[in-house]
């Protein structure tokens, strides 16, 4: 496999063996494997296979790197002369993976 386009938490990924990715919070370990078997695009050399959405038996394997949040983001909302103002922070869970070759 030298690419791959993958669906995990409602986004569709291009991927690669070796590449680092921050993904949608998935179960698991920090240093615990996980697999993705919703491939819809498998490129191998010259050859290409093109799911009807998936790919039977396709499968592409990561290690988890880290569990994690994102930086804070900062809500603020407002409305004028009405002595209305809400400020709310809001920080992203994510799972950090690295896509692994095949053996």
């Amino acid at each position: 496999m030298e690419l791959a386009v993958i669906k995990t938490g409602g986004k569709q990924y291009i991927v690669s063996p070796g590449q680092k990715l921050r993904v949608e919070k998935l179960k698991g370990e920090e240093g615990g494997k996980i697999v993705f078997d919703e491939v819809l695009l498998v490129l191998a050399g010259d050859k290409v296979q093109v799911g009807q959405p998936f790919i039977k038996g396709a499968k592409v394997n990561a290690k988890i790197l880290k569990q994690d949040k994102a930086d804070k983001v900062i809500i603020f909302k407002y409305k004028s002369k009405k002595r209305e103002k809400v400020k709310r922070g809001h920080r992203q869970p994510y799972t950090l993976v690295e896509i692994e070759a095949e053996k």
